[in-house]
């Protein structure tokens, strides 16, 4: 049967898939773009044996440049169900989104070379989603599935930190056998095992305006009280969550005292303990520049991606993708990396995962980004070999 599952996979098909898809903007923010790019996905995943939805996105708040807080509009993730009766159930995910928005110079598709593609989101995942249906389709062909389900999630939201779908993950991944994602994997093949956590915060500073010459002892400067902030978090940050001070948005005319400052800042807890001392340090954080500086803070942000480690389970899933590649005559190896994604989320509910099951490329969130052709039928290879696997029985 593996032999026929793997001969339904059609290259062409793929590729032609991926320029469509690839043609469409469909940053984060952009809501027709990501409507458009829905619509897509829900004709092509109809050809599986399952129901398909668009759901709506949850309501997600954000800290802007005044120090408000506002809604931030999402697009709709799509889910496919596919005999939800199973005792035996898998869940595939994947994103739509890409990194760059409508008003991006990066938006055509050219050809670096015969087999390298280049364009937005070729790889960071319409190039992975294609090996995600492509997989499926095959082995349904087939029937190789009948004795098992699977959900699919294909979300909007997860560059920018999934927090539309949050909730959606967690209801799909319930009682799930195993998983797998299709974020790329590096140019070599090589996929991402252990992953660090990551949170982000906004902190909002409420100072007080002066005249910068006549009473500037009157004023609080939130400009300085902010960049103290920042100062702080990184000197006193633990070993296993490092710190990023990104940006501070604020200021005012040189004459002024400055009132208002935002910092932004990005956590990377290696471990949960990471993530409890990181919470201390902010609070500390905060109360030493409320002493030393006399002015309001407002905090808005969460670790929203906990850390990801391989334990026994995920090694033993690691290790079947591994045998479905040296059955295909691929070297399929695993390392760590410093890079989140919605595998991290999955992997915090004790379900083992594989979240790198995409396309071979690089380059991805800049204007280079790359897909390499040939890893479209390999990797929907290796998927299908490894998801038969787990129809079989070969469970983690």
């Amino acid at each position: 049967m593996a032999a026929r599952v793997l001969e339904r996979i059609d290259g062409a098909a793929m590729l032609a898939q991926v320029e469509q898809w690839a043609a469409i903007n469909s940053g984060t923010g952009n809501m027709a773009g990501l409507a458009a790019m829905a619509a897509e996905l829900v004709d092509a995943f109809a050809i599986l044996p399952g129901t398909v939805r668009l759901v709506e996105p949850a309501p997600v708040e954000r800290m802007g440049a005044d120090g408000r807080v506002t809604a931030v509009e999402h697009g709709r993730h799509l889910v496919v169900s596919v005999r939800p009766e199973a005792t035996t159930r898998l869940l595939l995910f994947g994103h739509m989104d890409t990194v760059y928005p409508v008003d991006h110079p990066f938006q055509a598709l050219t050809w670096a070379d015969e087999r390298t593609l280049v364009g937005p989101g070729v790889t960071d995942m319409k190039g992975g989603l294609a090996v995600m249906l492509a997989a499926l389709g095959a082995l349904e062909s087939e029937r190789a599935l009948d004795g098992i389900g699977y959900d699919v999630l294909v979300n909007s939201d997860e560059e920018t930190g999934s927090l539309s779908s949050a909730a959606l993950i967690v209801e799909l991944a319930a009682g799930k056998t195993a998983a797998f994602g299709y974020e790329p994997a590096l140019p070599d093949g090589t996929l991402a095992g252990a992953r660090g956590g990551t949170g982000n915060f906004s902190v909002a500073v409420h100072g007080r305006s002066a005249h910068a010459g006549r009473n500037p002892e009157e004023g609080r400067n939130a400009l300085v009280a902010a960049a103290d902030f920042a100062v702080s978090l990184a000197r006193d940050a633990v070993a296993e969550c490092p710190v990023n001070p990104a940006r501070i948005d604020g200021g005012s005319p040189n004459n002024v005292v400055p009132d208002l400052a935002v910092l932004r800042v990005n956590f990377r807890p290696r471990n949960p303990a990471a993530i409890d001392a990181a919470s201390r340090l902010i609070d500390a954080t905060v109360a030493s520049v409320l002493d030393r500086h006399d002015v309001r803070i407002d905090l808005h942000g969460q670790f929203n991606r906990p850390p990801k480690p391989i334990d026994a389970r995920a090694a033993r899933l690691f290790a079947l993708v591994a045998e479905a590649g040296r059955e295909l005559g691929l070297s399929v190896a695993h390392r760590d990396t410093g890079g989140v994604c919605d595998g991290n989320n999955v992997a915090a509910l004790g379900v083992p995962v594989v979240d790198t099951m995409g396309v071979r490329g690089g380059a991805i969130h800049s204007p280079q980004e790359y897909l390499l052709v040939d890893s479209l039928v390999e990797r929907a290879a290796l998927s299908a070999t490894a998801i038969l696997k787990l129809a079989e029985g070969r469970m983690p």
